[in-house]
């Protein structure tokens, strides 16, 4: 794990490779990220794989987790069955476990689309953190930490929360959910049943900018507690279990037989599932399976987009100065691209109206370098989505349909090709 703002590296058995240890120096854009080479064979492998349907399985050579288990003297089977137990705790809590997620054309859509609302809590919010579950259990099955009396903890108040405590509660883990007065009913009435302790955190008039749910979380880990969060700037283990979610979609699109994507159209809120989708698509392009990428493009509301402003400031840079110069001024001065939104950000998708795109800079990489954008999309937009997607078959929210009002918007301004290719996952199940 390799900080991508200042450089610094962990050692590769460190047992809880979270967040840069030069976290909070400078105006430094501080998150961690996996920089191990690809096993071009084993990834190869399991892209082609039809046979296991568990992406922890099935991927499970790209993991931090894994190569740390081995190197330390875990079997590859002591390690699977680790996995299954643990997933098949979850399957205990939450009624499934984690499977591969149907990926197709769909006619009614005009789209390839990826259905995360059968997932573990019904978003994909839960491969981030199972796979920070499983990196704690594989470092308690070593003896490399003593994890007793540390809580998890996480700002959320819907699809992370709702992940969070299911894992969690598998996991057999105290879980700490800093939410907003305003969390709807449902969820707090799931997380009341996971048994996870939630904590209000009221927005006051004379509160710096940023979300308070955030900072409270932020307070507790500070205290101790295990950042068990969707951030990559707080665990950047999470970004690696969302990577499957890529890597998965990749070899879908492969085996389905279809042209190859022209684009790729994900909703951004905190960031960590573009991220990890857009770098997960990166170690394939590097392990030299793909000569090229699609086109990458986030989605965020009208009403609140603090990626489209900060991708547009650095955008502006590298015009002229070139990318590779941008992004490393960026990173340095975080302070002049990733501004928090200045009022209470409000939209139909509750869901993706982080104060800030915590998970930012690689996300602006990505774009910069495909050729892509940020999408704003309106109100009346993200219910026609939600309504479209409904349509279609799948019963999803504004937030997990977000991604296809991107694909509307650009449509209505007239910015697709009828013949392009375009992909987007539905991410989240209507509540």
């Amino acid at each position: 794990m390799v900080c991508a703002g200042c450089g610094a590296a962990l050692d590769a058995d460190a047992p809880l490779p979270f967040a840069c240890p030069r976290a909070g120096e400078g105006d430094v854009d501080h998150v961690l990220a996996f920089r191990a080479p690809a096993d071009q064979g084993a990834l190869a492998e399991a892209l082609a794989d039809h046979g296991e349907r568990c992406p922890f399985v099935r991927f499970r050579r790209e993991m931090p987790s894994y190569r740390l288990a081995r190197r330390r003297g875990m079997s590859d089977e002591d390690y699977v069955a680790l996995v299954r137990r643990l997933d098949g705790a979850v399957a205990e809590v939450d009624g499934r476990g984690f499977v591969e997620t149907p990926y197709g054309f769909d006619a009614a859509l005009g789209v390839w689309r990826k259905d995360e609302t059968g997932n573990v809590s019904g978003s994909h919010k839960a491969r981030h953190l199972m796979g920070i579950a499983i990196h704690l259990a594989v470092v308690e099955a070593l003896g490399l930490a003593d994890l007793r009396g540390r809580d998890l903890a996480i700002a959320s108040c819907g699809n992370a929360a709702l992940a969070a405590a299911v894992v969690a509660r598998a996991a057999g883990r105290r879980l700490r959910v800093f939410v907003p007065p305003w969390a709807n009913a449902a969820v707090v009435a799931r997380l009341d049943a996971l048994g996870a302790e939630r904590v209000i955190c009221d927005r006051a008039p004379d509160d710096p900018p940023g979300d308070p749910c955030y900072r409270r979380f932020r307070e507790a880990v500070a205290g101790g507690a295990l950042p068990f969060s969707c951030q990559g700037s707080d665990n950047g283990l999470t970004i690696v279990g969302g990577m499957t979610l890529g890597w998965e979609l990749w070899a879908q699109h492969v085996q389905s037989g279809g042209p190859p994507l022209d684009r790729l159209v994900i909703q951004v809120g905190g960031g960590a599932l573009a991220s990890s989708v857009f770098q997960g698509l990166g170690r394939v392009k590097d392990a030299g399976l793909t000569a090229a990428l699609p086109r990458l493009h986030c989605v965020q509301t009208a009403n609140a987009h603090p990626l489209e402003r900060a991708f547009a400031a650095v955008a502006r840079r590298a015009a002229a100065v070139g990318v590779d110069a941008a992004l490393a001024h960026a990173r340095a001065h975080r302070g002049e691209f990733m501004v928090p939104w200045p009022e209470e950000p409000r939209s139909v998708a509750t869901g993706i109206l982080d104060d800030e795109t915590y998970d930012w800079a690689a996300i602006v990489d990505a774009l910069l370098r495909s050729g892509g954008s940020v999408i704003l999309a309106d109100e009346a937009t993200l219910r026609a989505a939600a309504d479209a997607v409904e349509g279609a078959g799948i019963a999803s929210d504004p937030t997990g349909a977000a991604g296809f009002a991107g694909v509307l918007t650009m449509r209505a301004r007239g910015e697709l090709d009828p013949r392009e290719n375009v992909a987007v996952l539905i991410t989240g199940a209507r509540r």
